[in-house]
């Protein structure tokens, strides 16, 4: 004890040799870890911390040809007018209304589908519905959207067909501002569900069976089951996952919602996300394009953070 006791009062640099060799031999009992880490770091490293350098144009009126250093300054004047642009109003309304119906009704089916997985007793049934479901996630939207098209062609597609005779409609429903947002929120559904239930069927596998078994000595029934056990055990994993949904709340998807807008729908269909390409690429508006794309990511910041907050007033597992 005596020893541990004069170990803790040494000075930090006297520690530092042993915790250097500790390091070095860590980094070569785990090289094969880092090894598969360095892409990902390598990934975020190019795609999202290098082009924090290149977001000051968002506080200058940026021309290439004088280059970031030498584009004047401009402060916040881009960021004023994108928030006093008639526009605003409209684009913040889209968002959000495809925002709340990808959190509210999207994610929640995400949930339902793993709950049901998870109650699959027979494995290869199991598995072969998993597969199945997880296929529509390695589609690009572009498939996707084709095959939408083909879906909810005038006359001939089935979809259209369908729906036609159920509302009595002839309607181009991939032009109708009314048919857009319910088509877009099909497709995620349709896209991502299955793909989502992955991290939460990893949650239920470390769910300790003996509760079950107790419940079912108890008299608890499947739903039962599920509500006092099942949905209590992944509560956490859901939490997290929503504060980080809800971080990403003004990020509704580029690709889905460029392919899927025509002149007819623009006025539901646009988006901070298309709204950014129009203006920046289509209309070289650099500065004013990165200052939209800055506001995005500061909401998204502070959406996290009191998400976080409000997940640890309500005794919840936060991320940090």
């Amino acid at each position: 004890m005596t020893t541990a006791l004069a170990a803790d009062r040494e000075p930090p640099l006297a520690r530092g040799p042993g915790r250097l060799r500790r390091l070095r031999r860590d980094a070569v009992r785990y090289r094969w870890l880092f090894l598969l880490m360095l892409p990902g770091l390598v990934y975020f490293a190019l795609f999202r911390f290098w082009p924090m350098y290149g977001a000051r144009i968002a506080f200058k009126n940026y021309i290439p040809f004088l280059g970031i250093d030498g584009s004047e300054w401009v402060g916040f004047a881009h960021f004023q007018a994108f928030l006093s642009n008639p526009d605003f109003p409209r684009l913040l309304v889209n968002t959000l209304v495809i925002a709340a119906l990808s959190l509210l009704i999207a994610f929640p089916l995400t949930i339902v589908l793993a709950l049901l997985l998870n109650e699959l007793r027979l494995q290869i049934l199991k598995r072969t519905v998993q597969t199945l479901v997880y296929i529509p996630h390695f589609l690009s939207w572009t498939v996707v959207v084709s095959i939408t098209a083909l879906l909810f062609a005038i006359d001939t597609g089935p979809l259209w067909t369908f729906f036609a005779g159920l509302f009595g409609t002839d309607a181009n429903m991939l032009a109708d501002p009314d048919w857009f947002r319910p088509l877009v929120l099909m497709q995620m559904v349709w896209k991502d569900t299955g793909w989502g239930t992955i991290i939460f069927l990893a949650a239920l596998a470390g769910v300790d069976q003996e509760q079950y078994e107790a419940a079912i000595i108890d008299g608890a029934g499947r739903w039962q089951r599920v509500r006092h056990i099942t949905i209590p055990s992944i509560l956490p994993t859901i939490t997290v996952l929503l504060i980080l949904h809800t971080g990403q709340i003004l990020n509704t998807g580029f690709e889905q919602i460029y392919l899927m807008s025509n002149s007819l729908n623009r006025t539901v269909a646009d988006v901070f996300d298309t709204y950014v390409y129009f203006a920046g690429i289509e209309q070289g508006a650099y500065s004013y394009s990165t200052a939209v794309g800055l506001f995005k990511a500061i909401v998204g910041l502070v959406l996290i953070f009191g998400t976080n907050w409000l997940a640890k007033r309500f005794n919840q597992q936060g991320i940090f």
